[in-house]
């Protein structure tokens, strides 16, 4: 820790510690350097102490325990304000604001004495000449928080038409608290649109858009514009995480997870933060915290989690229900408490209504990491109201003929109804065939079972079928050469009955279709297909005509289709394999069946994509969702949301494949996928985010990609690419040093490839981040590295580029301004070589160029860091441009540019007629250009500027 000798080192450690994170150490430290500045005996340094006392304590948790610096700093003013400077007298008045605020926050605190202060604050403003809009302002926040709605609006009138001056608060704070009025009177939009300016970045602060990001997210949802709360959930948490003193927009994080099925999510929020349950500082921020707890836990009680450990207040565990209980006994107590101050009932009103807010009817998927939390279990039917065993069969009679998706739960009712029932020998004979449907590989036995009870019914047609389903199955589990022995001789007796008429055409397609299944399988296994496809013909033809308003047959029809359509890929056609399982899927359709149609035209699509028809494979994976429907299980649902993704962000639809990726991600969550679809779905989705520039939601989503990906399941290209893709957001962030361990990672792993340009582009990447994080020892072993790498590649320009990063890090390191001046120079030299060498023209070119601009920094870096170099920097300048000019047109902005930065530095070594001359070279080369270009007009502006300073 460094030791305070004298006012300026004071100055120096109290910004150092205005720069650390929110918290208990920068408060203890702030404590310490206040001990510091009294010893000093200099007034002035105590009140800068007291002055960053108070910012670190308001901006924390602990912000109660700002008034007593405050009340100190009151006293010296009114004491001796000679001793303060203009900055800290104007930080004083500027506090007052915050105490009105912690004032308002602490329910033991009079609501007289808070409008004394308000007096108090209105009076000191009015003495130094400042606006009344600050005070406006907080007057508006106090009756906006007793809920005395006819003064707030004289207030927030008063507020907004008052003068601004520099005690007002910045644009982002004024509009953020002008929204919030507009929230609070039902105008939700219109809040939305104050806050437009901030959401997108033309006014921001230490905590906006923090704030309003948070605030706008059950607006967002009560307007329907679930894709911009979900966007501002994923910048804003980001945002949130690390501001100890925004528990109230944490909360309301949690808050927007609760309300959109995202319970898992709420809960790993409210367990990275376990001090909001105990922080004292604020509380009202604590309300606000305590209120969101019980929705989030009631509404885990509701889904049947009443029982599930939650994180809660340290020193015990917590189920949902315990903690539900606990924080409304609190919220409500404290709730109490002001309401009581106050004199109304608003802010119990308030909490009231977060409390028992109602989630949306559907979960919003948010491309992140999060299990759904499982819904209640479905009540135990009362058996005064449950159905008739006959109606129950009927039903499931009823599905089955039509094949409807249900048919299979429809049997299990009947299945639990019947238990005990007395049922005849053909009803137990389907119960049977369904179960063994059920079981799959398990399932032969029961089939044979089912054979001997549809025998026993007299129906020796149905039994052939029955057991022709269990040789397939049989043949699944690997026993293709009996199952084929048996199938044989199932096909020659349901042959001869349907030539007695002792069966009909369903039952008879049954036997033949599960002959062709089961010769479909020996194919695979490498036997001849000709049988298969011989057997598939068979059935077509059979039901050809006889289909009628049969849905089973012509279901039969369009299986033994796409058969002929397997066996055409099998051979290598796969265009006309394309087409068959095209036909297939419209037969389905065409019959009512859609959700068998989904399979054949997922697979048209995997065959268009190989036959190079991106239309035509994007159209098919669309028709599969859309004919899938409801029916469509979350694993299909989330592979054909990711073909989609990979398939139409190959062809730049950014936005588009973004949305299939994030529902890829949903549906793999949904079905215990999230370590394998779910993993792939996020990593696809932060590279699509990226790719439109929304840097902290790709961030969010690419961390939590990382959580679950692997080498093994992914492939490690897979690990490489994320972490680049992260290192770039974190970069585009300003977390240099966390974007450069993420390169490094990157690189560690493709240091291993045969091919060196990732592990060199990573390398590159790594420097440049650990130079932004002011870490250029190893910024320039990483730039070492990779200029290793680039020189072994034979690449000769990002070889001198990582020479010239090198060249400005040096005189920092132990190197110097002489190992910098080395760099450069060699810099130059592999420019030189390389050019001797180049034949090409455009080569050449590209190399002229790169050669031109080290001369250019080779030229700013004398100018900048070299005493007394000012001569050699124009002739490095002068190299540059004459370099630029032998590439004619094409080089033109970048001689200008030097003549002009040569023009700068002639003036400042006073040969103001050479930077005249300069100035008017350039000016006289532009003459005529286009004044759209921006490059032109910064050319022009700056050679007028240098002409003017004669």
């Amino acid at each position: 820790m460094r030791r305070i000798t004298d006012f300026e080192a004071l100055r120096e450690a109290l910004a150092e510690n205005a720069e650390l994170p929110e918290g208990a150490a920068r408060n203890a430290r702030a404590e310490e350097l206040l001990a510091e500045a009294e010893k000093l005996d200099i007034p002035l340094a105590v009140i800068e102490a007291l002055g960053h006392q108070v910012r670190v304590y308001t901006y924390s948790s602990e912000r109660d325990r700002a008034f007593v610096p405050f009340a100190r700093l009151l006293r010296m003013w009114d004491e001796r304000p000679e001793d303060f400077d203009a900055e800290e007298a104007h930080a004083l008045h500027w506090a007052f604001k915050w105490m009105t605020a912690g004032m308002l926050g602490r329910p033991h605190v009079p609501l007289a004495s808070v409008e004394t202060w308000l007096g108090e604050m209105e009076r000191r403003y009015r003495v130094a000449g400042y606006s009344e809009r600050a005070v406006r302002g907080a007057e508006f926040a106090v009756a906006s928080h007793v809920g005395d709605r006819a003064r707030a609006g004289r207030a927030y009138a008063a507020w907004l038409a008052a003068d601004r001056d520099d005690m007002a608060d910045c644009h982002a704070c004024e509009l953020a608290a002008q929204g919030g009025w507009q929230v609070e009177s039902g105008r939700d939009a219109e809040a939305l649109e104050l806050w437009r300016p901030v959401l997108e970045g033309e006014f921001a602060c230490a905590h906006e858009p923090h704030g309003v990001l948070a605030r706008s997210l059950v607006p967002l949802l009560r307007l329907g514009r679930v894709e911009e709360a979900r966007a501002h959930h994923l910048r804003g948490v980001r945002l949130v995480r690390p501001m100890e003193s925004m528990r109230s927009a944490h909360a309301a994080h949690v808050e927007f997870c609760a309300l959109t099925g995202n319970e898992a999510r709420a809960l790993e929020l409210l367990a990275e933060r376990p001090a909001c349950f105990t922080d004292t500082g604020d509380p009202r921020g604590l309300l606000e915290f305590l209120a969101v707890v019980v929705l989030l836990m009631d509404r885990l009680t509701s889904l049947g989690q009443g029982a599930r450990q939650v994180p809660g207040p340290a020193g015990r565990a917590w189920t949902a229900r315990e903690l539900a209980g606990y924080a409304r006994t609190e919220a409500l107590e404290l709730a109490a408490l002001f309401d009581e101050r106050n004199g109304t009932s608003h802010i119990g009103d308030l909490t009231r209504a977060t409390m028992a807010a109602r989630p949306s009817a559907e979960r919003l998927p948010l491309g992140v990491r999060t299990a759904p939390v499982p819904a209640a279990p479905v009540a135990e039917e009362d058996p005064a109201e449950r159905p008739e065993v006959s109606e129950l069969l009927a039903r499931a009679r009823r599905l089955s003929k039509t094949l409807r998706p249900d048919a299979p739960q429809a049997w299990a009712a009947l299945a639990r109804a019947a238990d005990g029932a007395e049922l005849d020998a053909r009803a137990r004979a389907e119960l049977a065939d369904n179960e063994a449907m059920s079981l799959g590989a398990d399932g032969v036995q029961v089939f044979e079972r089912a054979a001997a009870l549809y025998a026993e019914a007299g129906d020796a047609a149905e039994a052939l079928a029955a057991r022709a389903r269990g040789a397939y199955v049989h043949a699944l589990a690997g026993g293709t050469r009996e199952a084929r022995k048996t199938v044989d001789g199932l096909y020659d007796e349901a042959l001869a009955l349907y030539a007695e008429g002792a069966s009909g055409p369903g039952q008879t397609a049954a036997v033949l279709i599960s002959r062709a299944r089961v010769l479909m399988r020996c194919a695979h296994e490498g036997s001849p297909a000709g049988e298969a496809e011989r057997a598939a013909r068979e059935v077509l033809a059979f039901v050809g005509g006889r289909t009628g308003d049969d849905v089973r047959l012509v279901a039969r029809g369009a299986e033994a289709r796409a058969m002929l359509a397997e066996l055409a890929e099998l051979g290598g056609d796969p265009a006309r394999a394309a087409g068959l399982f095209r036909r297939a899927a419209a037969e389905y359709t065409g019959a009512g069946l859609p959700w068998f149609a989904v399979e054949y035209e997922a697979r048209a699509g995997a065959l268009a994509q190989q036959l190079g028809e991106p239309a035509e494979a994007e159209r098919a994976l669309l028709a599969a969702l859309e004919l899938g429907g409801a029916y469509l299980e979350p694993t299909g649902r989330a592979q054909l949301h990711l073909q989609l993704a990979e398939l139409i962000g190959a062809r730049d639809g950014t936005e588009e494949a973004a949305g299939h990726a994030l529902l890829a991600a949903r549906w793999a969550d949904e079905a215990g996928e999230s370590g394998t679809f779910g993993a792939w779905a996020r990593h696809l989705l932060g590279g699509l985010l990226l790719r439109q520039g929304r840097w902290t939601e790709a961030a969010e989503v690419l961390e939590s990609a990382l959580s679950e990906l692997s080498a093994e399941i992914h492939g490690d290209g897979a690990l490489v690419q994320t972490r680049w893709w992260l290192g770039d957001c974190l970069s585009e962030l300003g977390e240099h040093r966390q974007a450069a361990e993420h390169r490094l990672l990157a690189a560690g792993i493709a240091e291993h490839w045969p091919e060196q340009q990732d592990h060199a582009t990573l390398a590159h990447l790594a420097g440049e981040s650990l130079g932004e994080a002011d870490l250029p020892a190893e910024a320039d072993r990483a730039y070492v590295r990779a200029g290793e790498l680039w020189e072994a590649l034979g690449n000769p320009y990002f070889t001198v580029r990582a020479l010239r990063a090198r060249a400005w890090l040096a005189p920092r390191l132990e190197a110097g301004v002489p190992g910098a001046r080395a760099l450069m120079e060699r810099a130059v030299r592999v420019c030189e070589e390389a050019l001797a060498e180049a034949e090409d023209p455009l080569e050449r070119a590209r190399l002229t160029t790169e050669l031109a601009h080290t001369h250019r920094q080779s030229g700013e870096f004398l100018a900048t860091v070299v005493e007394g170099a000012g001569e050699e920097a124009v002739a490095e300048l002068e190299r540059s441009a004459a370099l630029y000019a032998t590439l004619g047109a094409d080089g033109l902005h970048g001689r200008t540019g030097a003549e002009l930065a040569a023009a700068a530095l002639e003036g400042g070594l006073g040969r103001t007629a050479g930077a005249r001359a300069r100035a008017r070279a350039v000016l006289a080369v532009y003459e005529g250009a286009d004044e759209a270009d921006d490059t032109v007009r910064l050319r022009r502006e700056t050679a007028a500027r240098l002409l003017d300073g004669e």
